[in-house]
């Protein structure tokens, strides 16, 4: 009975030390984190609408340049430098675009980079729908989202007292939804009608050499109930950010929408920064493993009735939460 005291004892104030190393060990975990301005939800819904407002972003419209100018002005007001690459590219049905990437660069003396993208141009036509197919589609949540939280993040950036640590890119890719349509076969196999910013941009970057520690593309990412599971290319070329930014969104109460489940490669502005800018990039997307695309993508239902705050918010904190975090 004694020896059996001796041990509960023992095992008792074990159980005490072991609980306080834990509780230590989170504390000092948790100051090492690194504070984090607030992201607006609001804001950011309201960078989306304006794009929609502006009418589809299609290149070679006027929509498109007036959105294009507007985009640039937003970033010179948040106190980015800002360069404009103009190019012009042959798509699918052998039409030529007037093509601009975008690209605004904050505290652009900062030696290490992080960057940031999406695509701001949408789909000339609806193939996926069922009537309106050859009408170009709303893109509120293709290509509208992205680009809402990236404004909301350069706006942050500006107005709050805190400043991260290293430099911050942010390139709006044009010419990304252009490809060839749903169903259909046309000649020219050999090219990539898809991304065609990124696939320029990556071969003639906006300035000679330029580099970044890594990247983050955002795709799709303020739909309802949007769910964002790892990335087929993302994992193979940067597995260790998608670990570390989904990790992220979990210690930020954004489990549920970060699911820590891997879902295919997807062809998109990210794969061509990997393999011909040699930046590691990961892309925040919505596409199910057993659905694919959701329900209204490259249909006239990707419109503001399916943009979501909370979806916008749940990005936009992970996203600065990341940038702000490292030194």
């Amino acid at each position: 009975m004694k020896s059996r005291l001796v041990i509960l004892i023992f095992g008792l104030i074990y159980w005490s030390c072991g609980e306080q190393s834990v509780r230590e060990e989170k504390a000092e975990e948790e100051l090492s984190l690194k504070p984090v301005p607030a992201f607006n939800a609001d804001s950011a819904y309201a960078f989306v609408q304006r794009q929609v407002d502006f009418g589809p972003r299609v290149p070679n419209t006027a929509a498109h340049r007036e959105t294009g100018d507007w985009l640039t002005e937003k970033l010179k007001t948040y106190g980015f430098s800002v360069s404009e690459q103009e190019f012009t590219a042959r798509a699918y049905d052998g039409r030529e675009l007037q093509l601009r990437n975008i690209i605004g660069s904050f505290q652009p003396e900062a030696g290490k980079r992080i960057l940031l993208a999406a695509h701001w141009d949408t789909r000339r036509i609806a193939d996926k729908d069922t009537e309106r197919l050859d009408e170009p589609i709303d893109g509120a949540n293709d290509g509208g989202s992205g680009v809402g939280v990236l404004l909301e993040i350069a706006r942050v950036l500006h107005a709050d007292t805190l400043r991260p640590d290293v430099g911050i890119d942010i390139i709006f890719f044009d010419g990304e939804d252009d490809g060839e349509p749903e169903h259909r076969n046309f000649r020219d196999n050999s090219q990539v009608w898809w991304c065609l910013g990124s696939q320029h941009w990556s071969k003639n970057p906006h300035s000679p050499g330029y580099s970044a520690y890594y990247g983050i593309l955002l795709d799709m990412v303020g739909g309802k109930n949007a769910r964002f599971y790892k990335e087929g290319y993302s994992m193979q070329y940067a597995k260790n950010l998608v670990d570390k930014v989904w990790n992220y969104a979990h210690r930020l109460g954004y489990g549920e929408f970060f699911p820590m489940r891997r879902t295919e490669a997807i062809t998109d502005d990210h794969l061509f920064v990997n393999q011909d800018a040699n930046i590691p990039m990961i892309n925040i997307i919505e596409f199910s493993p057993e659905y694919g695309f959701g329900h209204y993508h490259h249909t006239h239902q990707d419109n503001m009735d399916l943009i979501d705050r909370k979806s916008l918010e749940v990005v936009g904190e992970t996203v600065l939460f990341t940038i702000f975090q490292e030194e």
